[in-house]
């Protein structure tokens, strides 16, 4: 592949990113941005398709599989540029939802891709349930290792995730006075509830970190009598974060033994992920960094990421990106382009040394 093609700008991969930050992809509504991407891939000399899920999709060296999400929460931000306080003179931030989670990421891998011949795929649906991912680990053949875009700071390597357990809490009782002394279906969820968390949670141990913990989180409550009058109805979604340390099957074990008459309905299970700082991605990506006169930062995120999803696949993998990750979903969402330029460079740097046109 000819230098013409393969070369792209610092300026040309600027442009990209805020071509993307202004094109909006919340959950459901990529499809204008895969098109930018797949457009991009195909004015450098390289095949790229959607699949038939929306993911973006640019074959090539397997080496190593750059991959980050196309989909964004919802919410307006006014796109722009503004003069930034970053430690280089002349650094400028970009504005923007999507700038840090992921957009960011997402353009310095594409950036990284085309420049060294590697293979990428944009997903989609990962603010939501991942479809993208599982798709794409249903359909495609491991890569000989991975590298999930989300932000993690120019100098920093995640190296795990917690996992997810999501489910829906519904319990009838008999409607009757409010006088008497049996438990509502709306105090039964409350019980039900209370007893979860002294089991699974470890809240009492203030020096246990975030990550080590499961933290079980009550998403949306809904009570009272039925149109009908004759019953009270209570409804309770709750998600679980699961550390490595257990399993998602342990937790919902645990949810499922505190039953009192209600039922739950498990709808999403995601396993948590850990993987080794000494694993080959990681070690290149600490190289990487320190050529680019860093110093690597290691990583676990209290959250759940498509990296959980590529588990599957059983190859050496890090979440690597631009952006500071306290800024994702936020309405200040902003990334520095000066650090935008910076990932862009390791990422090409450790798809150089494991693969690529090197």
């Amino acid at each position: 592949m000819s230098e013409a093609l393969t070369g792209v700008s610092v300026s040309a991969a600027r442009d990209l990113l805020v071509e993307l930050v202004e094109t909006p992809s919340p959950t459901g509504e990529e499809a204008a941005c895969a098109e930018i991407l797949v457009d991009f891939f195909e004015n450098h000399g390289r095949e790229a398709f959607l699949d038939e899920v929306g993911n973006v999709r640019a074959p090539a060296d397997d080496a190593v599989l750059l991959t980050s999400h196309i989909d964004t929460v919802p919410g307006d931000i006014p796109v722009r540029i503004e003069p930034g306080d970053g430690e280089r003179e002349g650094s400028e931030v970009l504005w923007g939802r999507g700038s840090v989670d992921a957009t960011g990421p997402l353009v310095a891998m594409a950036v990284a891709a085309v420049r060294t011949g590697v293979s990428f795929v944009g997903v989609v649906g990962e603010e939501v349930d991942s479809s993208g991912a599982r798709h794409l680990v249903e359909t495609r053949d491991a890569p000989d290792a991975v590298v999930n875009g989300e932000p993690s700071g120019w100098n920093g390597i995640t190296l795990g995730y917690r996992g997810l357990l999501a489910g829906t809490y519904v319990a009838t009782s008999e409607s009757g006075h409010t006088s008497r002394p049996e438990n509502s279906a709306i105090e039964d969820a409350i019980d039900w509830w209370e007893r979860v968390r002294n089991t699974v949670a470890d809240d009492r141990d203030e020096w246990t970190p975030v990550f080590e913990r499961v933290t079980p989180k009550p998403i949306e409550v809904h009570g009272g009598t039925s149109d009908d009058g004759l019953s009270v109805e209570a409804t309770m979604d709750v998600q679980f974060r699961v550390p490595p340390s257990l399993t998602v099957e342990e937790v919902r074990e645990a949810a499922d033994g505190e039953l009192n008459g209600g039922t739950v309905r498990w709808y999403d299970e995601v396993s948590p992920v850990m993987t080794s700082p000494r694993n080959p991605v990681a070690r290149t990506f600490r190289g990487a960094i320190r050529r680019a006169d860093g110093e690597p930062r290691l990583l676990r995120k209290t959250g759940t990421s498509d990296m959980n999803i590529y588990q599957a696949w059983d190859c050496p993998m890090v979440t690597y990106g631009p952006g500071d990750s306290d800024l994702d979903h936020a309405p200040d969402e902003r990334l520095s382009l000066d650090e935008f330029d910076r990932s862009t460079k390791v990422l090409e740097d450790v798809a150089e040394q494991l693969g690529g046109d090197a």
